[in-house]
C-alpha cells in the first residue's frame, strides 16, 4: 500500500506530466487569437496571417499576407520554443513587428497553444492522431 502511495505521489508531480499538453485547453488559450487569426480548413489571411501549419513554417511566408520586414527578415523557423519565446513577447523576439499582441506568459498555457495549433497542418486539416 505504500508502494502504490509512493509511485502515485511521484506521478503526481512528475515533470513530464506537469508540462502534458492539453489541447482542448489550447483551443481556449487560441480565443484571443482569433481577433486577428484564423485557422482550420477555411482560414484566410485577416489582420494577421492564418496559422495553418505553423509550427514548422518559415516567419513571414503565408502567400498574401503583408509581413513586417522583420518577420520576413527574422530567419526564423517555427517550432515550440521559438514559437513559445515569440508568443511570450512578440516585440521583444522580433524587433519591428507588427504584432500588436502583449504575450501569453503562463507556461502551461503556451504549450497547450501549441498543441492546439500543431493539429493543424498547411491546409488546415487536422493531422491524424490528434
Amino acid at each position: 500500500m505504500r508502494l502504490l502511495c509512493l509511485v502515485s505521489g511521484i506521478l503526481a508531480f512528475s515533470p513530464a506530466l506537469a508540462h502534458a499538453q492539453d489541447v482542448a485547453a489550447g483551443e481556449k488559450a487560441f480565443a484571443p487569437c482569433k481577433a486577428c487569426h484564423q485557422i482550420g480548413e477555411n482560414a484566410k489571411n485577416a489582420v494577421g496571417p492564418q496559422l495553418n501549419g505553423i509550427i514548422g513554417r518559415k516567419s513571414g511566408t503565408v502567400e498574401g499576407y503583408n509581413y513586417s520586414p522583420a518577420n520576413k527578415n527574422s530567419g526564423l523557423t517555427w517550432d515550440d520554443s521559438t514559437f513559445a519565446e515569440y508568443i511570450k513577447d512578440p516585440k521583444a523576439k522580433v524587433p519591428g513587428t507588427k504584432m500588436l499582441y502583449p504575450g501569453l506568459k503562463d507556461e502551461q498555457k503556451i504549450r497547450d497553444l501549441t498543441a492546439y495549433l500543431k493539429q493543424f497542418d498547411g491546409s488546415g486539416k487536422k493531422t491524424a492522431g490528434l
